[in-house]
């Protein structure tokens, strides 16, 4: 079996090998279990922080599939580390943000998220290209899904380590429990500390990018790589869009994707709704990482079965279900469906990235994979949106709110999951 730590099979060539190193710790964010919370308790109220997730796929919409011709015309490795980069930046921001700031706070936030969502969109499919084309053709798809399976896991083993520290340091109450009263750790520091994790995570990625193989390409002058990167993302999106095989995928991958990814970045409110403390966030994240390890093997299997289309119907099917499941907000119990949910992302990860990688020609492939993030992020985005205005709409009732949100959200997503599902039928036949 190949395997990253002894560099056998697709992983004697170095940028694989680097390629899952860094979508694992830049991935892996230890703040994640605790992303809203972090948001509120800084002094942000709820609708400011699902309103700053717009702000994020605005910067996605406006620079990913720019970023992937770019990424195609002047090299992979140059925006790989500009995305490095600009992590840096962004976590610095948040590690120094002031407390119940006001608009200072929210300005500082809204960076935040710029910077965040122009780094993901300068990685995202520069990262999966450069390790694509590095390994040899013959035999190049069974080694891209060892690859990319291998990838996977070790996210999982990463989500694992850093959900678990994000949680525990974030609520420092079981140490101060066994820690002398005059060795107690202040609340507001500890709140800081899963941030400064992922500030040191973001040095790693940058000096792992600095490390990849890549002849870049040139172009004559700035001009011409301009007009290049132009044309391509232009050849590129018509194909995406006029291409049914592609387009149906994208377009399947989105639905669930954006509102399962929505639930995501709400998942700790959710917690708070459902009575779980704080210090358990970060071991229910690890659960979840643990439950992904398992995904890549269910999703390939999946795929191997089934045409994208019903694969992506199948776990559409479920992350339905999983929204209905989240409504009546009973205490831990309330944890199966955030947890089923929270997994079906990766599953859609990987059926869209198979199929796509299937298609895409190698001079094309980190703009098509751009495209793809260009629409998952809009789509993300709107979705967010729609979301914050539903909780306006709702009024300022806290956790009723919130709970009578999920239940307008379990219906939306069904009845538009049957209108695709029917859709795609239609046009096959």
């Amino acid at each position: 079996m190949p395997s990253l730590i002894h560099r056998s099979g697709p992983f004697a060539w170095r940028n694989a090998r680097l390629f899952v190193l860094f979508t694992t710790f830049y991935n892996a964010r230890a703040y994640y279990p605790v992303l809203a919370v972090f948001f509120t308790d800084l002094g942000l109220t709820l609708q400011q922080y699902v309103l700053l997730n717009a702000v994020w796929a605005a910067a996605i919409f406006l620079l990913e599939v720019p970023s992937g011709a770019l990424a195609d015309v002047i090299g992979r490795k140059r925006l790989l580390v500009f995305s490095a980069a600009l992590m840096v930046v962004e976590m610095a921001i948040l590690l120094f943000a002031p407390k119940d700031g006001g608009m200072l706070l929210f300005a500082l936030c809204m960076l935040n998220r710029f910077l965040s969502g122009a780094s993901e969109a300068a990685a995202s499919g520069a990262d999966e290209a450069i390790a694509y084309d590095s390994l040899p053709a013959e035999g190049r798809a069974a080694a891209w899904d060892a690859v990319l399976a291998t990838a996977m896991r070790w996210r999982a083993a990463g989500f694992l380590i850093a959900m678990t520290l994000g949680g525990l340091l974030y609520d420092p109450s079981w140490l101060n429990a066994l820690l002398p009263e005059n060795l107690a750790l202040p609340v507001d520091l500890a709140r800081r500390l899963p941030v400064a994790l992922v500030f040191m995570q973001a040095l790693v990625c940058l000096a792992i990018c600095l490390r990849f193989d890549e002849d870049a390409p040139h172009a004559e002058h700035a001009a011409g790589r301009c007009r290049a990167a132009h044309e391509l993302t232009l050849q590129t999106a018509r194909k995406a869009f006029t291409t049914r095989s592609i387009a149906v995928i994208l377009v399947g991958g989105f639905l669930i994707d954006a509102v399962t990814r929505n639930f995501a970045t709400l998942v700790s409110e959710y917690y708070r709704l459902i009575g779980i403390p704080g210090w358990a966030f970060g071991v229910i994240g690890s659960f979840i990482a643990v439950g992904n390890w398992f995904i890549p093997a269910i999703a390939a299997r999946v795929n191997q079965r089934f045409e994208p289309v019903a694969a992506l119907a199948l776990g559409g099917g479920v992350a339905a279900l999983g929204l209905f499941l989240l409504v009546p907000a009973w205490p831990w119990l309330g944890l199966l469906p955030a947890m089923v949910l929270m997994m079906t992302l990766g599953y859609v990860s990987f059926t869209v990235s198979r199929h796509l990688h299937s298609v895409a020609e190698s001079a094309q492939r980190a703009t098509l994979l751009s495209v793809k993030g260009l629409v998952f992020n809009l789509a993300y985005g709107l979705y967010s949106l729609a979301f914050s205005l539903t909780l306006a709409g709702l009024g300022k009732s806290g956790g009723a709110a919130f709970q009578r949100a999920l239940g307008w959200q379990a219906g939306f997503f069904a009845i538009v999951l049957l209108a695709y599902i029917a859709v795609a039928l239609r046009r096959k036949k």
